[in-house]
């Protein structure tokens, strides 16, 4: 078992973190406090191959593992947290288009996605449907050659300002349950379709984020993503990349806060010397360190059974996004503490990156519902010689 990276998962590293610290880092508190989405700089990051990293090369992809992609948006978030998650969204978006999507989909949209050119959306998410995503009540009626939809989601990433929405819908009836759930591709200009304010949020303030009303929206049957009643499935293939990525983002978010952290506590004195020579604050450091390390790892397995297709995948997947995204938010803390009155003022980032990352332990389904997916599996017979 060798965890060192091999030769072209450090160039994707080196690639990705030069990127990050050259268009993404200096810009970061300017998107933040304007609330600007830098769809240029996602252009840029879509020309290196950040907008497909693991869609199919036939689409424009870059085709690479879960594993690989882990290790280049960790270096994204790292640059600008917001942005990366962003761009981790759009990724799985696109990703599901081009496993799922027609041949006249692919061809319309894949390869201006892949490039960053183009941006998606995904629409699951409704008022009353988040952590019981199966009870959603947005609607798919087919009529002859199109479907109807009707309906509305919240909570949106990008929404209003991205080109194209992969929408989870009900084409069945609703004691269908999640066997009555579709996926489709939306443009997102088609008649019908309104979006709401820009919601004004506690970090993530690079990317918008709105509510989303359909009204007898009209889309070819070509656009539906699967087969009738599979889109439930496609989300949760989905979602466990999609927990890979967003647990990644925040292991970048705390790896920065810790480089800012180790440069600060040389720099600052008090007693008459660093606060790097004070024990208690040396530990402090040394847990924060630690427990990043075994969350990267964490991650890193779990990418490797998606990899893989392991029969638990799934469990891995909701066991690293609670795991890291709970040790990504709290060393952040962290070093707000160890920055001291500094850490809470906006001259320094560390603030911004604690903010960005406390959505994440919400999102790709909340902490609590990750506990739920590890515990339904360790309860089975004979699972704890396998979950290990």
């Amino acid at each position: 078992m060798d965890f060192t990276l091999n030769e072209e998962q450090l160039a994707f590293q080196e690639a990705a973190r030069a990127f990050a610290q050259g268009e993404m880092a200096p810009l970061a508190a300017k998107w933040d406090e304007e609330k600007i989405f830098p769809t240029d700089v996602i252009a840029k990051a879509g020309e290196l191959g950040f907008c497909g990293m693991y869609c199919p090369e036939d689409v424009g992809g870059m085709g690479l593992s879960r594993l690989d992609t882990a290790i280049i948006l960790e270096e994204l978030a790292a640059g600008c947290t917001s942005t990366a998650a962003f761009i981790s969204i759009h990724n799985m978006a696109t990703w599901m288009m081009s496993t799922w999507g027609t041949d006249a989909i692919k061809n319309e949209w894949c390869g201006d996605l892949t490039m960053g050119q183009k941006l998606a959306s995904y629409c699951l998410t409704e008022p009353g449907a988040g952590s019981d995503a199966a009870s959603l009540r947005t609607t798919a009626q087919k009529e002859g050659d199109e479907y109807v939809i009707n309906g509305g989601k919240m909570f949106i990433s990008g929404a209003g300002s991205t080109d194209v929405l992969v929408l989870m819908a009900r084409t069945g009836g609703q004691e269908d349950g999640a066997r009555g759930i579709s996926a489709f591709v939306v443009p997102a200009n088609l008649d019908g379709i309104h979006y709401g304010k820009n919601e004004d949020k506690m970090g993530w303030n690079s990317q918008p984020t709105r509510a989303i009303s359909f009204e007898n929206v009209r889309i070819p049957v070509q656009n539906l993503l699967g087969s009738e009643g599979e889109g439930f499935k496609i989300a949760m293939k989905g979602l466990d990349g999609g927990r890979i990525n967003i647990a990644t983002c925040s292991i970048g978010a705390a790896q920065a806060c810790i480089n800012h952290t180790q440069a600060y506590m040389h720099e600052r004195k008090q007693f008459g010397k660093s606060i790097a020579s004070f024990q208690a604050l040396q530990f402090k450091l040394a847990d924060m360190v630690t427990e990043l390390v075994a969350a990267r790892q964490m991650i890193r397995l779990a990418a490797s059974k998606l990899d893989a297709n392991d029969a638990d995948k799934t469990t891995y997947c909701a066991m690293a996004k609670r795991f890291a995204t709970d040790v990504g938010f709290e060393v952040c803390n962290n070093a707000i503490q160890l920055h001291g009155g500094y850490g809470y003022i906006k001259e320094y980032p560390i603030e911004r990156y604690m903010r960005d990352a406390r959505v994440h332990q919400i999102l790709e389904g909340t902490n609590e519902v990750m506990r739920m997916i590890t515990a339904r599996r360790v309860l089975e017979e004979g699972a704890t010689d396998v979950i290990r």
